[in-house]
């Protein structure tokens, strides 16, 4: 251990050395000062949509789509998207409902075609002038994540939740157990090598000097556990963020790092677990995301009783979130949020009035709350799925199916953005006006002063 350890220590220093020979100066990377983020000395703000199956739509083989992926983006370019959260990580998985195919096919084994995806996808960013939070792993199962790198290690009972149902308790359990796996850890630090130090096909740039990455993101959504986990998991957990940000941070010094958390809910629902795991130094900003439905604040069924408390909850949780981000000092983005159409309905055709209204709500006190000088720098929609559509009645993502947004475990549409939900959109155009007006009126009125960036 102690010797594998020390030869990606040397190939990382080797590799750094390599990089400082080039000129990166020109580079404009987003930095943070104190609670705001920055880039080229101006107040950095966006507006923000999960695109994680990017790079599968940049690859040239027959699962890819490259001129779907250039509308895509011209399409949310002209919406007043700016920042992408985009998938990086997918390891094959004996999970039932998980992705197929992946981009880590074996232990160290990679799918050319979708880490030349990536490459295409990133360069078409830099295009657009949009910026990308790189998801390095996932606590949930749908792309491969936590569970597959213990299966692969064989570091506890393999546990499938599709199959037993009953089992999801156990499940969460068994895919955090992965901060506490060595063997584990140590082919997730190789896949992180691997990605860090690539060089992009189409740019020539090596990922670590690349300023279309605004930050790398250590995981999808991270847990301790299921609600109830011994104390010994806790620590486990932030040790594991403290110790791969640090990690990351010594082979990329350019860029940001951050959690990926949901927030307190995902923090065993204790202020000082969140806290904890966005205390490190290494840490550079916070995240949290907002599911009404998924935590029972919302019920499609019933929405006119339901609703009012979706709403006041989810605004008790942003809330909450800001003042977590003053006591750490730290921006903070929300950068998962959504709602289904109307009965949750997946058709494409079907009202999205709930979903709509939602949408400004949270927007607007993103918006609101930024003005007013909150650490929030932005939010990313959960998700956009634009030209794409469910291929099957029953709404299940099958190997080869388009993707529409949401993930191959859920049906397909649940909380998708389509190009024809018109509605949507302008409510989208209208907050990427505000959230300019913002930028243009802190830089107007921004001080010269001292940097302390990260």
């Amino acid at each position: 251990m102690k010797r594998i350890i020390l030869i990606v220590t040397l190939l990382s220093t080797f590799y750094l050395q390599g990089c400082s020979a080039m000129n990166i100066t020109e580079s404009k990377f987003i930095r943070v000062r104190g609670t705001q983020f920055e880039l080229d000395g101006k107040p950095y703000y966006f507006v923000g949509t999960n695109l994680w199956y990017g790079c599968y739509l940049g690859a040239s083989d027959e699962f890819g789509d490259r001129e779907r992926l250039i509308r895509e983006l011209d399409n949310l370019q002209a919406i007043g998207v700016t920042n992408l959260r985009i998938l990086a990580g997918s390891e094959t998985s004996y999970i039932k409902k998980s992705l197929q195919p992946t981009i880590q096919i074996e232990p160290g084994v990679y799918n050319d075609q979708l880490l030349e995806g990536l490459d295409f996808l990133l360069a078409e960013m830099r295009k657009r002038n949009m910026h990308a939070v790189v998801l390095l792993n996932n606590y949930w199962e749908w792309s491969g994540g936590f569970a597959a790198y213990n299966n692969w290690t064989n570091f506890g009972e393999a546990i499938d939740p599709y199959v037993q149902t009953n089992r999801w308790g156990d499940f969460m359990n068994y895919t955090a157990s992965f901060y506490s796996n060595e063997k584990g850890n140590e082919l997730f630090r190789n896949f992180i090598l691997k990605i860090i130090t690539r060089q992009n096909k189409f740019t020539g740039d090596y990922y670590s000097e690349d300023p279309t990455i605004m930050a790398w993101q250590l995981a999808n959504e991270p847990r301790p556990g299921q609600a109830g986990s011994l104390a010994n998991n806790i620590n486990a957990f932030c040790n594991w963020i403290d110790q791969t940000a640090q990690y990351i941070k010594s082979i990329d010094p350019n860029h940001l790092v951050t959690t990926g958390s949901e927030g307190v809910i995902g923090s065993l629902q204790r202020d000082s677990v969140y806290i904890k795991a966005h205390e490190s130094k290494f840490i550079d900003y916070a995240t949290f995301h907002v599911w009404a439905k998924n935590w029972e604040w919302y019920d499609s069924k019933q929405p006119e009783a339901t609703f009012p408390t979706a709403e006041a909850n989810a605004l008790d949780y942003f809330n909450t979130h800001m003042k977590f981000a003053r006591f750490l000092n730290k921006p903070v983005t929300m950068e998962e949020f959504g709602l289904g159409r109307n009965l949750e309905s997946c058709d494409p055709n079907s009202s999205t009035e709930y979903r709509d209204k939602y949408y400004k709500i949270m927007l607007n006190v993103v918006h609101d709350s930024a003005f007013a000088g909150a650490p929030i720098a932005g939010a990313n929609f959960w998700a956009w799925g634009g030209e794409g559509r469910g291929k099957n009645q029953d709404n299940v993502w099958r190997k080869g199916d388009p993707f529409v947004g949401d993930p191959p475990h859920e049906p397909q549409g649940l909380n998708t953005v389509f190009n024809s939900d018109q509605s949507t959109i302008d409510i989208l155009k209208r907050h990427s006006e505000q959230m300019n007006a913002l930028r243009d009126r802190e830089f107007s009125i921004a001080k010269p002063e001292s940097s302390n960036t990260k």
